[in-house]
């Protein structure tokens, strides 16, 4: 070990014999130049596009086609189990060969996907693509990004994390309107070809040529190889209960979550509020979600792993039982709106983290895919589930205070999580 590892060694707590990886002058991490700002541009394309784009123009859709509302919902629920059923054998691979192909492939994909969404002369044609389109989700969105950034940033990945979030944070703030013009304009279906094109001629693109570079055999920040050998296995810790109650409380904070997003739309509209007007609100959320992780570095610094979870879960209760027993002004919503935008772009850095603030950056790939699975199967149950709840309920603004609770809940199992 040479004179700057080992004083960095020390200065980590470490042995001076023990092999240190460090970002040196010598040794700094090689990453491509323009993987961060290319994965931010991706991110808010795919999040846009793939995602927001549907609550937008699910009123239009279901009008124009007489296909019932929770049927087309379930459509899109199934791409999202697809998505983290598939997201699995993507944390492995991406582990093994990094994001390029991948990601590009992804790309191409849900170009593909929407396209057939487009042109689909029935319900079958319609799943299928939101099926091919579920895939795509998989290879493209947080999970691959987030561990490509972490094993490329090494001990700076939380900078990278959360610039990468802020941008995504403006999927929607960008894509809700920019659906609901093109929508109103050219129809639901014209609309979809468009948004497909953006995806094919931009994300693709940018996949392929920003993300190319080496892909580095291990983490570069792994403090220590004696550290990494004593570390548990994948398996051990995704059989702890540590990992189990940590996957329950972000599971059911992620289905409260995700319902109030797609809820959030009829809530409004139910309430006497115009599409475009909850579309702004909705977006508006979005910029919520870019401001609310400003504040995550600070939040990460002053707070264990434990009562960051526990605190963030129950703040997005709390605004989902404002905006429950809020009646308006639109204006007044839209602000609640953007206060639970803020506390969903903290669960993003959140879950984010979640894996390297208690077992490090090994196998961070399949870790952080196999906590994000039951978390992204309550989101894609979430809007098909909230549809079907909102009428025996009684109306969205019951479904949101349902929601509340369930997120209260998951506030208590993280506490020891």
């Amino acid at each position: 070990m040479n004179a700057v590892n080992a004083v960095s060694a020390v200065s980590l707590g470490a042995h001076p014999d023990v092999t240190v990886h460090v970002a040196t002058p010598s040794g700094l991490p090689h990453r491509p130049r323009w993987a961060l700002p290319a994965l931010c541009v991706t991110q808010i394309i795919g999040w846009g596009v793939l995602y927001y784009a549907f609550p937008v123009m699910l009123p239009a859709l279901t009008r124009e086609t007489g296909w019932p509302p929770t049927t087309t919902t379930a459509a899109f629920s199934a791409a999202l189990v697809v998505s983290a059923l598939v997201g699995l054998p993507v944390g492995r691979l991406i582990d093994a060969a990094g994001p390029r192909r991948l990601m590009t492939a992804g790309s191409v994909l849900g170009a593909a996907g929407f396209a057939a969404i487009a042109v689909a002369p029935n319900l079958l044609v319609f799943t299928v693509g939101w099926m091919l389109t579920g895939v795509a989700m998989a290879a493209t969105f947080y999970q691959p990004a987030f561990a490509a950034l972490t094993r490329w940033y090494g001990r700076d990945r939380v900078r990278a994390l959360t610039i990468l979030t802020l941008a995504g944070g403006l999927a929607s703030t960008v894509f809700a309107p920019i659906t609901a013009t093109l929508t109103d304009h050219l129809g639901w279906r014209h609309a979809t070809l468009v948004l497909a094109g953006v995806v094919l001629v931009i994300a693709a693109p940018l996949h392929a040529v920003g993300l190319r570079g080496p892909w580095p055999p291990h983490p570069p920040d792994q403090t220590s190889e004696q550290i990494a050998d004593a570390a548990p296995g994948a398996r051990a810790i995704t059989t702890s209960r540590r990992f189990l109650q940590l996957a329950v409380a972000l599971t059911l904070s992620g289905f409260a979550m995700y319902a109030v997003v797609f809820g959030l739309i009829p809530l409004l509209t139910e309430r006497g509020a115009s599409t475009s007007q909850a579309a702004w609100a909705l977006g508006l959320g979005g910029l919520g979600q870019t401001m609310g992780r400003l504040l995550y570095t600070t939040l990460a610094a002053r707070t264990s792993a434990r009562t960051r979870t526990a605190v963030l879960v129950l703040a997005g209760g709390v605004t989902t039982a404002l905006l429950a027993s809020l009646a308006g002004p639109i204006w007044l919503v839209t602000i609640v709106a953007m206060g639970a935008g803020m506390v969903r772009g903290n669960l993003t850095l959140l879950q984010a983290t979640a894996v390297t603030d208690r077992w490090g950056t090994h196998a961070y790939g399949r870790l952080t895919a196999t906590l994000a699975a039951p978390v992204t199967i309550a989101g894609a149950l979430a809007p098909w589930v909230g549809a079907a709840l909102a009428g025996p309920l009684g109306g969205y603004a019951a479904l949101f205070w349902l929601m509340a609770a369930v997120s209260a809940v998951a506030a208590g199992v993280a506490v020891t999580a």
